[in-house]
């Protein structure tokens, strides 16, 4: 299964979604289902970026690029935070201003219903995609589906505000509204954030810690001086230095050197792992 299905499955849930939700929330005068309208329309974007990025990091590598082009998806995720924050500050304008001015107009019931559908198709599409990304491994897909499942409950959130509307509670429609775009731009917030960490060579230490413990219990490696990893799209790459007996030949050095990239493959699962050997001096 390609990573790109994700992407396609994502748009064609958000473009029927946005304009169901913008339409009816226009006719059903529902500032809550409105706002939901302009957050998928903001995921149509990041999917669309999403699904480029992915395209792109599948080319092979070439002669001005090395490692490949993995990084095109974190670069994709990175323009579809800045898309996704533009419209979420629009969102939480218009739904403080509905706040200070309350209208006469009170949201339809077919407003309400309209939410509980896009919630349920939410919850699929996040399972989808949850369950793809983690197959093919793609950080751009897993950002996705956090994006679908806070989607999905923006989606009950606006259902609530709707039914506090009929009770009475006039501020409850717009006050989902605000939440909305709230939300849109923590999402984003977020995106940018995690993408930023791994497109300036960001790593989770406790990882490298467990790499440094089982690579020091490999027979023949007397100390690690170094490990360091990054990613490139969604690869590991890691770098060891390692120091070994220095009467050791040639041969027996890289022996060690092969057993380190195979445990890292079979238990990590990563598929680079450069070795650099330095004789252990330390006589005492």
């Amino acid at each position: 299964m390609k990573p790109e299905l994700g992407a396609w499955v994502s748009i064609g849930s958000y473009i029927s979604l946005a304009m169901m939700k913008l339409i009816i929330g226009y006719v059903a005068h529902s500032d809550g289902v409105t706002a939901d309208g302009w957050n998928n329309f903001s995921d149509i974007i990041s999917s669309v970026a999403i699904l480029v990025g992915i395209k792109i990091a599948q080319k092979p590598r070439d002669h001005n690029h090395p490692y490949g082009h993995s990084r095109a998806e974190n670069i994709s995720s990175l323009i579809a935070a800045f898309i996704m924050m533009s419209i979420g500050l629009d969102v939480v304008s218009k739904g403080g201003m509905s706040l200070f001015y309350r209208k006469e107009e009170v949201p339809q019931f077919i407003a309400a219903w309209v939410g509980m559908f896009s919630a349920v198709m939410m919850f699929v599409v996040y399972w989808f995609n949850k369950r793809l990304s983690e197959r093919v491994n793609s950080q751009a897909l897993a950002s996705a589906a956090k994006d679908h499942l806070s989607d999905a409950l923006v989606s009950i959130g606006t259902v609530i505000g709707i039914f506090g509307t009929k009770w009475g509670i006039w501020w409850l429609d717009p006050l989902a509204a605000l939440l909305i775009g709230i939300i849109i731009c923590k999402t984003a917030w977020h995106i940018f954030f995690e993408t930023s960490h791994l497109l300036t060579d960001g790593f989770d230490e406790q990882a490298l810690a467990t790499y440094e413990q089982e690579i020091a219990s490999i027979n023949g490696v007397k100390r690690v001086s170094d490990v360091k990893a990054r990613m490139v799209g969604n690869q590991i790459i890691l770098d060891v230095t390692i120091h070994v007996a220095a009467d050791l030949t040639v041969v027996q050095s890289h022996e060690i050197a092969d057993e380190i990239e195979k445990m890292m493959k079979n238990q990590h699962h990563i598929e680079t792992t450069h070795v650099h050997i330095e004789p252990d001096l330390n006589r005492s």
